[in-house]
């Protein structure tokens, strides 16, 4: 089993970009950042996919001249990931302990709840 790089903040406020605007070159990831990171120059943001390139947490399409940057995982697969690492070193391994948190703490809207509601029903027998 390999083992699966952690993203740093950084690098994760790149895969949330990478996952709205899927592949894209680092004008592009850079654009996007500007929205909610005015002061985000460009240099770091190249600098940023590089080092996540390098660390296996992107891929790099290398065929054209500006190149093309991808998540090497699916959003899911490292939201699992992070999530597993939290409820361990947080919740002492319990699920239900980050559960309970987030609806206790106003983390979760009443649509949310809602929804939430109706996927419990759904796994009843």
């Amino acid at each position: 089993m390999t083992t699966v790089p952690k993203p740093t903040a950084a690098e994760l406020e790149m895969l949330r970009l990478l996952f709205a605007l899927g592949p894209a070159t680092a004008k592009q990831v850079h654009a996007a950042a500007l929205d909610t990171r005015p002061d985000m120059n460009y240099a770091t943001v190249l600098r940023l996919l590089q080092v996540m390139h390098t660390k296996g947490l992107l891929k790099r399409d290398e065929s054209q001249r500006a190149h093309v940057y991808a998540p090497l995982q699916e959003q899911d697969a490292i939201q699992t990931n992070l999530l597993k690492e939290l409820i361990q070193k947080a919740f002492s391994g319990s699920g239900k302990a980050l559960v309970l948190a987030a609806l206790r703490g106003g983390h979760v809207s009443k649509k949310e709840r809602a929804e939430i509601q109706a996927l419990l029903d759904q796994e009843k027998p």
